[in-house]
């Protein structure tokens, strides 16, 4: 579902409005989020483009600078006032060719006749004006302009106190904030900010050049909530009718507003096709709800919806998905023979972050389905379909200058229909955390890292763990070197629940198998030290004509960790972490404090920089490895020591040498087998203002090896090509494919999308073996009309072109 906008004190975004004539009596649609702002549109159509290399980019505000420059009726006066506050105290300024007053109360004016009042202005050939009763008629080339808005018209009749008015004879008008413009057989002023037009056209599409409007035998524009109302309306494309609506309701600004969002169809493999049209409830400013009826062919009908608030101590979401009666019977897709079919299927997740005094709030995070397929029957994209595990938590969190301090718990919830519900996580409840960093002297600081948390498994060894890490660290450094050492000590104790023997570390013993578990207080102690220091070295070069400031920082760092035999300690939460770059630097390789690594090792290290003149990192590269002294003894079990005197070569390089260019890569080459470990690639170039091409390479040794390549090409100012496509060779298969068209006009953006993505597991997974079980796909076309400032159909393809192409807005 579309995220709906946000609360007060966050940014806003237009409401969109747009039409059914079989399916609704009407729709409005809400645009925003903080991460889906779209700015206001503006008429010089500025936007800030995307920066180089930026993951998540912006999304693209709608602006109006394929429109006709300076598209405005022609009498606007650019230097008329724009606060129409002052009209109550403001002085009234008439002039005209000829001026007749018989009795100083009734003025007829003729010849240029012109009126100015704070921020309005009036034109006209002939005028005629009572000063007691402020009534006026106006007639003949009649110009008005306020604040927000333009009218013209053959006759004006009106009251300037009460700022009402009727025109008639050659309406048009135009709504200056929302680049809004029409027609009217009559157009009638009620007050100073409602306003209503028979007989009526709008679009915001250049005056006199409507690729679409809306004919309305009625429209009311109300500048106090922002809204334009149609009634009787047909929308049109091209002067063809494209549907009627009895009702539509469409926005003059970016405020929010209660209403229909857009309607949105889709297909996919294990729901079907769906409809959905969310309605949003505009409460208050600092709370809202959305509810979404869908229908799915294949599944049956499904109410969700969303709640937002924010107090001044308090500030969450809810957001559920509920389906009374699933129809569809999937049993032949699941590993355990799962038949949802009669059953309620639901997910459900709660965030709230609450301040209960001082510096201490609670942080909430739940998030629960009701059975492990569901993500995979409803999920509609790649990230959605490929989560594993649904994580949930809750924490009285606390902090000062010198201390935090966490109580809490956490659990998860395996979603992943193709493995056991083992998989999951242990249980963390409760769990209690104090960490605190004092500096004392001029270089010194005094600390500890703590921990104390009890786990629960079914089936599995279960226990608490206390973890006490103090330390003492100093940090000198100068201008140009630093040296930062560090002394810790690490204790670990346990209290294994009864049992114990009965289990190793993965799973129940068989019979007739020692368990490695001999004691149920088993504990371990040992110092860690380390000696972190550097040089930095600078010099000025040269490089293509441009000068840039160079660096050389050479880096060490000495580990040293005695061995101790860990094997009796259970793995709860601990695991071998991949190596990677920053472990050049980590003072253990396990996740968790089941594990601790012994170590007599340097790590040798060394970067060097180009910066330009304004500071900018125009060039870095890093070499570096890891040098073992002693073997390394603390494994995982079922994984032998490795007596390798040397960790992987590590090496990194990234550039951006212009504003148009950007390139990283990675590099990680074992010497002990001989073998990468680890590459990645990737580049990407910036075509004109919002075009960019993407490469990326990814490698990780018997894990993946994907190609991807993704571009948005602009072909001119209006149409650009859109694509990606994802290649896995290990699988020998394409994971995901985009491609589609956009066009951008003055008022009006279509984006047509095919998208193709891995979804799941097909077949039943139970009997194949491990070499066959491959993952299902879907193929979804998205077709995508916006009529600027109104609102569009279906709205999905940016999410999608966001997440799949690097710099994309």
């Amino acid at each position: 579902m579309k995220p709906t906008p946000p609360l007060r004190y966050l940014p806003p975004r237009c409401l969109l409005a747009i039409a059914a004539a079989a399916a609704l009596i009407s729709s409005q649609n809400v645009q925003a989020g903080t991460q889906n702002k779209k700015a206001k549109a503006s008429l010089d159509g500025s936007e800030t483009v995307c920066p180089l290399g930026t993951f998540v980019c912006p999304p693209r505000p709608d602006n109006f600078a394929l429109c006709r420059p300076n598209g405005l009726l022609e009498f606007y006066d650019p230097f008329l006032s724009k606060d129409s506050s002052l009209r109550d105290t403001a002085k009234t300024y008439v002039w005209s060719d000829h001026v007749e007053s018989p009795d100083q109360v009734i003025y007829h004016l003729t010849g240029h006749v012109k009126t100015i009042r704070a921020d309005q202005e009036l034109h006209t050939d002939i005028a005629d004006y009572n000063s007691d009763t402020t009534d006026y008629d106006a007639r003949g080339n009649v110009h008005y302009q306020e604040a927000t808005h333009l009218l013209s018209a053959d006759h004006i009749v009106g009251n300037t106190s009460n700022s009402t008015g009727v025109a008639t004879g050659n309406v048009r008008f135009q709504i200056l904030d929302s680049h809004g413009n029409g027609t009217a057989v009559r157009g009638e002023m009620l007050d100073a900010n409602r306003n209503r037009y028979s007989v009526a056209t709008y679009s915001t599409c250049d005056i006199g050049r409507h690729i679409w409007e809306i004919r309305a035998k009625k429209i009311d524009t109300d500048e106090n909530t922002n809204r334009g109302v149609a009634r009787d309306a047909t929308m049109n494309v091209f002067g063809l009718p494209l549907f009627y609506t009895p009702y539509m309701s469409f926005p003059l600004s970016n405020d929010r507003a209660s209403g229909f969002l857009y309607p949105y169809y889709e297909h996919t493999g294990y729901a079907g096709y769906q409809f959905r049209i969310p309605y949003y409830f505009n409460l208050a400013p600092n709370y809202d709800a959305t509810l979404t009826p869908r229908y799915y062919t294949l599944r049956g009908a499904m109410l969700s919806g969303q709640a937002r608030y924010l107090f001044p101590k308090t500030k969450g979401e809810f957001d559920f998905e509920f389906l009374p009666n699933d129809l569809y019977n999937d049993q032949k897709i699941t590993p355990t023979s799962i038949n949802t079919q009669g059953q309620q299927r639901y997910l459900y997740k709660f965030s709230n972050t609450t301040n209960v005094g001082g510096p201490w709030a609670v942080v909430t995070s739940i998030n629960r389905a009701s059975d492990q397929n569901y993500l995979h029957d409803f999920g509609d994209d790649l990230f959605t379909i490929s989560t594993s595990l649904l994580y949930s938590s809750m924490y009285l969190y606390g902090s000062g200058n010198w201390w935090s301090a966490s109580f809490g718990g956490d659990i998860y919830q395996n979603v992943d229909p193709a493995e056991p519900n083992s998989v999951e996580p242990y249980k963390r409840l409760p769990r209690a955390t104090f960490n605190m960093d004092i500096p004392f002297a001029r270089w010194y600081d005094v600390g500890l890292t703590s921990e104390a948390v009890s786990f629960h498994k079914f089936n599995m060894v279960e226990g608490s763990r206390i973890d006490l890490n103090p330390y003492v660290d100093a940090d000198f450094q100068g201008a140009a070197w630093f040296i930062r050492p560090k002394l810790a000590y690490r204790y670990t104790a346990y209290s294994l629940d009864a049992g114990y023997q009965n289990y190793n570390a993965y799973s129940p013993l068989s019979a007739g198998t020692a368990s490695p578990f001999t004691q149920s207080n088993p504990s371990r102690s040992l110092p860690i030290i380390s000696l972190d220091q550097g040089l930095i070295f600078e010099r000025s070069t040269s490089m293509f004509d441009t000068h840039y400031t160079q660096t050389l920082e050479p880096r060490l760092y000495y580990l040293y960790v005695p061995y101790r035999n860990q094997n009796n300690l259970p793995l709860f939460d601990t695991s071998l972490m991949a190596f990677d770059d920053w472990m050049l630097f980590a003072p253990n390789q396990f996740s968790g404090a089941d594990r601790q690594m012994n170590a007599n090792n340097l790590t040798a290290a060394v970067t060097s920089r180009l910066l330009d003149d304004g500071g900018v990192e125009r060039l870095s590269a890093t070499f570096g490895q890891i040098r073992y002294f002693t073997p390394q003894l603390v494994q995982v079990p079922g994984t032998a020591a490795t007596h390798w005197s040397g960790s992987d070569y590590v090496a990194e390089l990234s550039s951006q040498l212009n504003d148009q260019w950007t390139m990283s890569t990675e590099y990680l080459w074992n010497p002990n087998t001989r073998k990468t470990e680890l590459g990645t690639f990737t580049v990407q170039r910036r075509l004109g203002f919002d075009g960019v091409l993407n490469f990326s390479y990814r490698f990780r040794q018997n894990l993946l090896e994907q190609y991807d390549i993704s571009a948005v090409y602009p072909l001119t100012d209006r149409w650009r090509l859109i694509g990606d496509w994802t290649y896995s060779t290990m699988d020998k298969r394409t994971v995901e494919a985009v491609a589609g068209v956009q066009y951008e006009g003055c008022c009006v953006k279509v984006s047509v999308v095919a998208r193709h993505y891995v979804t799941g597991y097909d077949g039943v997974i139970a009997t194949l073996p491990p070499g066959q079980i491959r993952p299902g796909s879907n193929t979804a076309v998205m077709f995508e009309l916006e009529f600027k400032g109104i609102g569009a159909f279906s709205g999905q393809t940016d999410s999608v072109l966001r997440r799949d192409i690097l710099g994309y807005q």
